[in-house]
């Protein structure tokens, strides 16, 4: 099988707190990443953990974001899947890097397929 697709698997440690916890800085920071990257959002699902957290998924045409926070831990796991050519998911991933004022980031990419 020809590779169909690339995923980034993003740990990004060392983050600002309160950005982390920011419901509204982590959906808008998502959302940028996806149409910074060329992309249309197909559709976004958020939710805010109490005491501390967000967790979300943007979905674009053949492809998606995720975010998972620990605020606590100045830290957060993010998932950039693309299935196209027509979006570059390192330059998602960099936007979200800065976004969320990582100071630790390490990114593993996965060729699908």
């Amino acid at each position: 099988m020809n590779q169909i697709g690339i995923q980034l698997f993003l740990e990004l440690k060392v983050c600002d707190k309160k950005l982390l916890d920011n419901f509204d800085h982590v959906k808008s920071s998502m959302i940028s990443a996806a149409k910074i990257s060329g992309q249309e959002i197909l559709a976004e699902s958020f939710y805010k953990f109490s005491p501390l957290g967000v967790t979300g998924i943007v979905s674009i045409p053949k492809s998606h974001l995720s975010i998972h926070t620990w605020p606590e831990l100045g830290y957060a796991a993010v998932d950039i899947f693309t299935a196209g050519e027509s979006f570059y998911p390192k330059d998602a991933a960099n936007i979200l890097i800065d976004s969320l004022s990582c100071n630790d980031p390490s990114i593993t990419e996965i060729k699908r397929g």
